[in-house]
């Protein structure tokens, strides 16, 4: 999404040159690295069982995870929660949200460390300095892997370690500073990445929808069969899947967007800059109360200044997330707009279904028509009988001696049972029980 209308690093750039004095007065006071430093591998000296090296005892509970950090380190190891859990310092629960239980669920838990996030197939802890991957050989989960591997491409290690070692032992320069400020954070970009690929991976399921559903709804509207009937049902029930899949993602993000303080949590870089900003204060203040103790009222009087403007300045950034607004408003809206592609489908569903049921009554209607025509004409038979029985009886009566009267006997009952066929079907026309 870094190069498509979805972008963000302008207007956040855009944004920050308008706070540029800010960012420089900011900077100017307290010197701290601009970004952390890269982590250890998790199987460095730990009882950890790697891909490449010797197989140990398996422990409970483990599974596969793969670090990648902002340098694009990446390893792939089988490691237990209590691992995990003292890596990134989340609790025992969150690793519980990212188990099969709640493997149909969305969430984006915000932590003191970390980011728990749990969207479709993507389970991941991101920290400000890595991102741990649950189950990264999978093949949902492969699309995210190679993002990540082009958003952050791999660096020399000694080239990393050499720059880290610059931003630790010298200030932050105010340009640097606001080039920092104009880029997304490493946790941001890893959101955003996972962002893109469950709305493109939904996207493409809400397309095969879409193709799969109109030829199947317009056989049906030609040719009502139990076929037809059963591929709508399946293709209702994908349907109900689809959407509640796409809900769940849409209401996390806009409960995030509802709340400025869990966005403003999610902010891990910022949080460990300004801690990397009170330590320093700190160890100024300790430094200047041992070297010159002569002028500590003035030197006391000085640091709390800059102490002071520091927390306004923090106080400032703490309530902006206009940065993670944006993404989330994003992505949002492209959610929102597959959601509708789905409630649209479902309404051309239930308009062929009201369309389907309309064709049923109209044929169960003529069939009703049919038999009230059958049943009079019924009526009509069965009196023409009654006069036949009535005369087939050994009954003396002067018309048996009459030459020739059986002829125009018999025509004249069936003359009088057509009139009566008649007039009958005339009353129930006129009564509207038959159609014209």
């Amino acid at each position: 999404m870094g190069k498509g209308p979805l972008s963000f690093r302008r207007l956040t750039s855009i944004r920050h040159r308008k706070k540029g004095s800010a960012v420089k007065d900011d900077s100017a006071q307290t010197s701290a690295p601009s970004s952390p430093p890269p982590p250890l591998p998790i199987n460095a000296g730990g009882p950890i069982v790697g891909g490449a090296g010797k197989a140990k005892k398996k422990t409970g509970g483990a599974r596969w995870w793969m670090r990648f950090d902002r340098t694009g380190a990446m390893e792939v190891v089988e490691c237990d929660k209590s691992t995990i859990i003292k890596r990134a310092s989340v609790p025992a629960r969150d690793l519980r949200i990212l188990g099969p239980v709640f493997s149909h669920s969305s969430n984006i838990l915000a932590r003191e460390k970390a980011i728990v996030v749990n969207l479709e197939v993507i389970k991941a802890i991101v920290t400000a300095e890595e991102v741990l991957l649950l189950d990264p050989l999978r093949p949902e989960v492969l699309p995210f892997v190679e993002r990540l591997k082009q958003q952050f491409p791999q660096r020399n290690g000694t080239e990393t370690a050499l720059q880290a070692s610059a931003n630790l032992q010298s200030p932050l320069d105010p340009e640097a500073a606001e080039g920092l400020q104009s880029e997304l954070p490493f946790e941001f970009q890893v959101l955003e990445i996972a962002l893109e690929v469950v709305c493109s991976f939904v996207d493409k399921s809400v397309a095969a929808l879409e193709t799969e559903a109109w030829p199947v709804l317009d056989e049906l509207t030609k040719n009502v069969s139990t076929e037809n009937l059963e591929y709508v049902r399946s293709l209702k029930s994908n349907l109900t899947r689809l959407l509640a899949r796409v809900q769940k993602v849409r209401d996390e993000l806009e409960h995030l967007l509802d709340d400025n303080e869990d966005m403003a949590d999610l902010y891990l870089t910022r949080k460990w800059i300004q801690n990397q900003q009170t330590e320093a204060i700190l160890a100024g203040t300790a430094s200047n109360s041992i070297v010159a103790p002569a002028h500590n009222t003035s030197n006391l009087h000085r640091l709390t200044s800059n102490r002071s403007a520091s927390m306004v300045t923090s106080s400032t950034e703490e309530d902006d997330v206009e940065d993670l607004e944006m993404l989330l408003e994003a992505y949002f809206m492209q959610l929102e707009g597959m959601r509708n592609k789905i409630l649209t489908v479902r309404e051309y569903i239930d308009d062929t279904e009201d369309y389907v049921n309309i064709q049923l009554d109209n044929q169960r209607n003529e069939l009703i028509q049919l038999q009230l025509t059958l049943t009079i004409a019924s009526f009509a038979i069965a009196a023409e009988t009654l006069l036949a029985s009535l005369f087939g009886m050994n009954i003396p009566c002067p018309l048996y001696n009459t030459h020739g009267i059986f002829g125009y006997f018999v025509w004249s009952v069936t003359a009088l049972c057509i009139v009566l066929f008649m007039v009958t079907l005339g009353y129930a026309r006129w009564k509207k029980l038959l159609g014209s």
